[in-house]
């Protein structure tokens, strides 16, 4: 089969990252055109990954032999970047967060079912070997009726994450995405009410440091979700309570167990997913065998519904409602 042609609009470290997995592990795929503003540096990575280079990401949707598109910006730049896709029904992989807040996430929404461009946001969380573990236990521990998760990393050297006007916000944004969408696949369960505290360890603009209640719809679970980044270390905790057991597990420590009674029974793991390279290959697949997209855009809104709650729960100071997105 050909490979599908995409081009790829931002290429910092994380879009090289996109760049590489094209290249080097997914022989589905090839790299057609990238866009990067500065044109010289565009070129030499261009040359680097044997493709072409604009300046103008419109120029490279624009292209005819561009077949669909990858967009690894900050999210200040998704409206004008879907517009574009929109408008030359280009098929687009959105980085996480899928919007900077959710009144632009309207905006994207309607401009994709205005059209029917495929837009799928890159929740890659969802590809990791551990998580993938997890869910195939779920069954096993029955009805949930609690759920906490974690992220603690180290604080990140791009200076736009903590320059409110790109980023849209920090920890709870950027990271708490991760955690929000997979809440979500977790329980099945769409988030009713929020409660936050958020604060700035390392950063001066932005926060870096929250800890999350939230309600889930439609019944009695629970969940707590904690983020930072003003640590040297990483982990990544996933801890589900149900009514005959629990499963524990951390997806950067590559942990995984179930607990009954006091019996504690390694879940298998499969092996360490590159999860950027799985999304690619995914959004590749439902675009050449026409199935519909796992992560489709309304999803990556779900998950900045709840960390726009926890914006206005932290400014309030008490709980509040997450907006419920209809579609």
């Amino acid at each position: 089969m050909t490979p599908l042609r995409v081009g790829l609009i931002g290429v910092g470290k994380h879009g090289q990252r996109y760049a590489r997995h094209i290249r080097d592990d997914l022989p589905e795929v090839q790299l057609a055109a990238l866009a990067r503003r500065d044109l010289a540096k565009a070129r030499a990575l261009a040359a680097e990954f044997g493709c072409r280079a604009y300046s103008d990401y419109r120029e490279l949707i624009a292209a005819p032999d561009v077949e669909a598109v990858i967009a690894a910006v900050p999210p200040a730049l998704h409206r004008d970047i879907v517009a574009a896709a929109a408008a030359a029904n280009r098929p687009l992989l959105l980085e996480k967060p899928a919007a900077i807040n959710l009144g632009v996430g309207r905006e994207l929404l309607a401009l994709a079912r205005g059209t029917g461009v495929p837009i799928m946001v890159a929740q890659t969380l969802r590809y990791n070997a551990v998580v993938n573990a997890i869910r195939t236990a779920l069954p096993a521990v029955g009805a949930i009726h609690s759920v906490r998760l974690s992220q603690r990393f180290e604080p990140s050297p791009l200076d736009w994450l903590d320059q409110p006007a790109t980023s849209g916000g920090g920890m709870v944004l950027h990271t708490g995405v991760h955690m929000f969408d997979l809440l979500r696949v977790l329980t099945g369960l769409e988030a009713e009410r929020v409660s936050c505290e958020m604060s700035a360890v390392v950063t001066r603009r932005t926060e870096d440091n929250f800890a999350a209640a939230i309600r889930m719809r439609g019944g009695s679970v629970l969940a707590s979700v904690v983020g930072s980044r003003a640590t040297n270390s990483r982990s990544g905790g996933i801890e589900v309570s149900g009514e005959r057991g629990q499963l524990i597990g951390d997806h950067v420590l590559r942990l995984a167990y179930r607990i009954e009674g006091t019996s504690v029974t390694p879940l298998p793991v499969g092996p360490t997913a590159m999860t950027v390279c799985e999304v690619v290959r995914d959004f590749a697949a439902v675009l050449r065998q026409a199935r519909p997209l796992p992560i489709p855009l309304a999803e990556g809104l779900r998950a900045v519904a709840i960390a726009e709650a926890c914006y206005h729960a932290s400014q309030a100071g008490q709980a509040v409602a997450v907006e419920n997105l209809a579609g």
